[in-house]
């Protein structure tokens, strides 16, 4: 059976506890207990009212949903915690600078012992970025070019960068990341072609924005090849995806149902599995039961 880690996305947990953000420490702590190897944070730093054009199917929440920020809510969970993995599910990265955000991540990885895995993308709503001062435009050049800017700052002391979004020549960023070598960058964007070439040149893991396995299974393959071409150890590029949510005939979501699916992600490359809570849990007793069920599931499906 392959190996994977186990990922517990937290968007809306705290809606089962009064809305208090801090039942959110509390929940990623239980999971901490019962063996989730990671956590997950959604983004997003402002809304406009347009969500018709949100390019995924329906928009779940409304435009005024209390959406928690992402690196300010892992710095809490990391003085909570002592060994799970904090990280995004995608921070919209180019609506920060890159240099603030690479020391941003350096600091909360040196505080939370080297657990941090960045999580990344470009977002979609055109509003987010005109409310934040930053052309929609060119949006995944901007964190590409974050990217390998960021990459350098955690490497390079004084550091030199030169790109068409953000510059820079002899500037120091410390304290460098506790990961030795860097702090991982995993993006969540369309595996286009074009986008394959330069994950493959710079990223450390995908995030898919598909559920279906069988719609990002060839992507993955086709993006470790390219990892490999670039003489990179393709085994080492991270692969996490949410469990397809299962549902009954009268629609109430089945737990047991949306496990079974797992095989069928690892077959298709999914290194981190990701589950929310949210979908299956309405109450705090129904937490404390979902985490009593996900306590064996590595052990049944080989992780």
């Amino acid at each position: 059976m392959a190996t994977f880690s186990l990922c517990l996305g937290i968007y809306g947990v705290e809606n089962f506890y009064g809305g208090a953000p801090a039942s959110i420490v509390k929940v990623v702590q239980q999971a901490e207990q019962v063996g989730f190897d990671q956590c997950v944070i959604t983004d997003h730093v402002v809304m406009g009212e347009r969500l018709d054009r949100y390019p995924y199917g329906q928009f779940l929440t409304p435009p005024d949903y209390q959406w928690w920020e992402p690196m300010t809510t892992l710095s809490v969970i990391a003085g909570a915690t002592k060994t799970i993995q904090l990280s995004q599910g995608v921070l919209i990265a180019p609506l920060r600078s890159a240099v603030l955000l690479a020391k941003q991540a350096a600091t909360l990885d040196q505080l939370s012992g080297g657990r941090l895995v960045l999580g990344v993308g470009t977002g979609w709503q055109e509003e987010e970025y005109l409310a934040s001062g930053i052309p929609f435009t060119r949006r995944t050049r901007r964190l590409i070019e974050q990217i390998r800017a960021m990459k350098t700052l955690w490497r390079d002391s004084p550091a030199r960068f030169q790109g068409e979004t953000v510059s820079f020549e002899r500037i120091h960023c410390k304290p460098f990341p506790a990961q030795a070598n860097g702090i991982p960058v995993w993006v969540g964007i369309v595996a286009s072609e074009e986008n394959m070439t330069w994950l493959a040149d710079i990223a450390d893991g995908w995030i898919p924005i598909q559920q279906d396995p069988a719609a990002y299974g060839p992507a993955i393959q086709a993006l470790r090849r390219k990892v490999e071409q670039r003489g990179r150890d393709p085994k080492s590029f991270a692969v996490r995806a949410q469990v397809p949510p299962q549902f009954d005939r009268d629609g109430t979501p089945n737990l047991e149902r949306t496990l079974r699916t797992i095989p069928s992600m690892l077959k298709a490359g999914v290194t981190h599995v990701e589950i929310l809570p949210v979908v299956f849990v309405r109450t705090p007793a129904q937490m404390d039961e979902f985490m009593d069920r996900l306590r064996t599931v590595k052990g049944e499906f080989g992780g």
